[in-house]
């Protein structure tokens, strides 16, 4: 057994700390992680002003704009069920000059989504000059519809009416440099996005794949709240993004374009009430950005907001990065996951070999930054009375003598807690500021950095390159 060198203050537990050699090959450096990999995505309806005339998406929103960029947003994405419902008004010059305004501010990119339900070829291509025109450096493209497999049923009904969509864009617009995205089908419906690449991804005017994935289907389906929490943690949802990637993934790089999950969470419909809302949701969301980033996806946005659209319905939303607050927005669980996972993610992937007997519920990703440091993130999402501390050893070349560790971690390890998520020993405040602090690691032995994990816990690691 590894010898435990960083002890750390948690509960007695029956079970015995569990050793885990985690290897990192740094020689065998993959694709950089894209810039703009972490992303949002928020309900069309939100760029409508509210009843005292006030825009939630404008430069004026200081406090929204201070957590983008605390939280390291970089991606944009305005669609959801909103997008397509008749009963919602579309929104106008002035509601989208707002939203730029505050992409601007924030410095993020938008992935504008254009009304296909019950839509108008005249009124889509209108506002696509409109945009091109006025905003188009802050654009990263427009997607038609959202989830259309919902309305339009069959695929080739589909792919007729997005091509009449594309033709008025670009006959109106002007644009010959805009892209866009497709198809933003719903989970069940990858076979959309695997023939889309094949029917337009030669075309040159795709930015990239888009398709939607929440991972455990209904939310007001998971009534077991204790097991729903297990399943979100379970290597079982890891074998299904495995599956879901196959699904669709390599017709788009047979097709030469890269893909994003521009709308993604847990459990869709809002998600679940004591699943969505509690630092299981944090441990998921780490996992999940790091799983997709080392597959090479271009990003994820997770669905976020107030509320968000559920059918025809409006639903509290339970899987939001952040909710509105009387002094700014407070910090949910996601979030947390979010700043992690921005922490420790800008470089090229590295792979990483994970040792352990018994096996443990544990994941591992490091990423190599330019200036040669390591990050390495590692997730023990062992929980409840038998979890297993982590007696790690990660094991780099010797050219790496020293590091320090953020600790992503929730109240007594319980990952149905809803409240007291710190990152680096502290809260994110409401006013978008955070004060956490890195503790130092033990020095290697033998190129060996050794440490205890804690059950419930993610540390984000940095070893500096001498």
């Amino acid at each position: 057994m590894f010898s435990l060198i960083l002890m750390l203050a948690v509960p007695i537990r029956a079970a015995e700390p569990s050793p885990v050699k985690i290897t990192l090959d740094t020689a065998a450096p993959g694709a950089a992680i894209n810039e703009n990999f972490a992303g949002l995505s928020f309900e069309t309806q939100m760029l409508l002003p509210s009843k005292d005339g006030k825009y939630y998406f404008s430069p004026n929103n200081k406090p929204l704009i201070a957590l983008f960029h605390q939280l390291g947003i970089s991606s944009l994405r305005i669609g959801g069920n909103t997008a397509d419902r008749p009963t919602v008004p579309i929104p106008g010059p002035t509601d989208i000059d707002q939203l730029f305004a505050f992409a601007k501010a924030a410095d993020v990119k938008v992935i504008y989504t254009l009304r296909l339900r019950e839509g108008s070829l005249d009124n889509a291509a209108t506002i696509a000059r409109y945009v091109w025109q006025k905003h188009r450096s802050l654009l990263e493209c427009f997607a038609i519809g959202n989830e259309p497999n919902v309305f339009a049923k069959e695929y080739p009904v589909y792919r007729e009416e997005w091509q009449k969509y594309l033709d008025a864009i670009v006959a109106a617009s002007n644009a010959p440099g805009a892209k866009l995205c497709g198809p933003s089908a719903t989970p069940g419906k990858t076979a959309w996005a695997r023939d889309f690449a094949g029917d337009f991804g030669r075309s040159g005017r795709i930015a990239f794949i888009s398709q939607h994935d929440y991972p455990g289907g209904a939310g007001n389906r998971a009534t077991n709240v204790v097991a729903a929490r297990d399943q979100m943690l379970s290597p079982a949802w890891l074998a299904g993004y495995r599956k879901f990637y196959n699904a669709f993934v390599p017709a788009a790089k047979t097709n030469g374009l890269g893909y994003r999950i521009e709308e993604a969470n847990n459990f869709f419909n809002g998600g679940a009430k004591d699943v969505s809302d509690t630092f299981a949701a944090a441990l998921w969301a780490l996992d999940y950005l790091h799983w997709w980033a080392a597959h090479d996806a271009l990003g994820i946005n997770f669905h976020t907001g107030d509320q968000v659209a559920a059918g025809e319905r409006m639903n509290p939303c339970r899987y939001a990065s952040f909710l509105s607050s009387e002094s700014g927005y407070h910090v949910q669980p996601i979030g947390y996951a979010i700043k992690a996972f921005t922490l420790g993610s800008r470089g090229r992937t590295l792979p990483v070999v994970i040792e352990s007997k018994p096996e443990l519920n544990l994941t591992a990703y490091a990423v190599l930054a330019a200036d040669r440091s390591l990050w390495v993130t590692i997730i023990n999402k062992e929980h409840g009375q038998a979890a297993h501390d982590a007696d790690a050893a990660l094991v780099v070349d010797k050219s790496y003598s020293n590091g320090t560790m953020f600790l992503l971690a929730g109240p007594d390890r319980d990952v149905a807690a809803k409240s007291g998520v710190t990152l680096g020993g502290v809260e994110i405040k409401d006013d978008a500021s955070w004060e956490g602090k890195a503790q130092s690691l033990p020095l290697p032995t033998a190129g060996e950095f050794k440490f205890a994990l804690p059950p419930a816990t993610a540390a984000i690691i940095q070893l500096i390159h001498q």
